[in-house]
């Protein structure tokens, strides 16, 4: 059984005469543990998903796991092969580009939205949302990454608020889904991504403009925040070696 564990996994209770059959309780849980892995880089890009591998790998039969792997192939996560079955999508330095750009300017379009409609609700949210990141560290050790799941739930709290203002939960959902494509890129380049960011600092900026009602600044400090995390994987080798 796998014992990888995210801090963006949705525990999805099992409720007593809820009248949702085991079967796609089962499915979903799985569906839930596989996608885990594959935001936190722990299935590699371009890895073949052998159904025997999977069963044993989650204890599931092949039936879920097809199941699983068929929402994942929609996710965008998982890559069907004619033929050759199942694969974890592959990443490139286009793939890249295109979910950052796309991602700056939908969330433009929602934080420019949220201060249109502006809510007091909503920046005492945004400051609450912060002021809680701001207190956890985004490493459990002082000299070494090591992934902080708090920081992470809390990071991604911070962002999904300073957007959420605009009211609009279809905008918002597509917004996450690009959220969760730019999370795998970052955590397969992590270590090399962690020691470049200031991460507490641009948050700060970002929340300052907010407060202060300055849209334009915040929508400009929003951008290069995510565009410096994507120039920053770009630039791992490892990843994208030179001449590739």
């Amino acid at each position: 059984m796998s014992s990888f564990a995210s801090p963006l996994a949705q525990k999805v209770p099992v409720l007593a005469h809820s009248g949702v059959p085991p079967t796609a309780t089962l499915a979903t849980n799985l569906y839930d543990r596989i996608r885990t892995d594959l935001l936190d880089g722990k299935l590699e890009p371009g890895r073949k998903l052998q159904i025997e591998f999977l069963c044993e790998q989650y204890q599931a039969g092949q039936t879920p796991v097809r199941e699983a792997l068929n929402r994942l192939t929609s996710d965008g996560l998982v890559e069907r092969r004619d033929g050759r079955g199942f694969a974890v999508a592959g990443i490139s330095e286009t793939d890249l580009r295109e979910i950052t750009r796309t991602r700056c300017w939908l969330e433009e379009v929602a934080l420019r939205e949220a201060f249109t409609i502006r809510s007091m609700e909503w920046e005492e949210q945004v400051v609450l949302t912060y002021h809680r990141l701001s207190k956890v560290p985004r490493s459990l050790s002082d000299t070494e990454y090591v992934e902080n799941p708090a920081w992470e739930r809390l990071h991604r709290a911070f962002h999904r608020t300073l957007i959420g203002g605009c009211q609009s939960s279809w905008l918002l959902n597509f917004c996450e889904q690009l959220a969760d494509q730019l999370y795998r890129y970052r955590q397969l380049s992590v270590r090399r991504v962690y020691p470049k960011r200031h991460e507490r600092e641009e948050h700060e900026e970002m929340l300052k403009a907010v407060v202060s009602g300055d849209c334009d600044r915040a929508i400009e400090l929003m951008k290069n925040h995510y565009q410096k995390t994507a120039d920053i994987i770009l630039a791992d080798a490892s990843l994208f070696p030179p001449g590739d």
